[in-house]
């Protein structure tokens, strides 16, 4: 579906697929881990790809976080795993990928360490 944005005169066609920070399948709730988490708006299945966490771009020499970077918390016992979804000429990107079934209103929770 696109949508006409009017700014500064100019027509802006917007698509929603551009670029989301956060899937419909989460959001950002208060955490009782640490601050504010990643949560399940929905029923997630196994082996979901929830979507990118880091990515790697060499010519800033750093790893760029994303939304999901940035509020999914760690556990021991986690629920989810990064996998390296993208590698090509050393830019590298992280996603999240669900290890079983995740509940509606569960936290996302990775292991930092492994």
């Amino acid at each position: 579906m696109l949508k006409k944005v009017r700014w500064l005169n100019l027509k802006i066609k917007y698509n929603r697929f551009y670029y989301n920070p956060l899937p419909d399948e989460v959001c950002i709730k208060e955490s009782s881990v640490h601050g504010h988490g990643i949560f399940a708006a929905q029923d997630i299945k196994k082996g979901t790809d929830i979507g990118a966490t880091h990515i790697k771009v060499p010519m800033i020499l750093t790893y760029i976080r994303t939304p999901l970077g940035g509020f999914i918390n760690h556990s021991d016992k986690p629920n989810c795993f990064l996998d390296c979804t993208q590698d090509w000429d050393d830019h590298l990107v992280f996603n999240i990928i669900t290890k079983r079934l995740i509940t509606e209103g569960e936290e996302l929770l990775l292991n930092y360490h492994t």
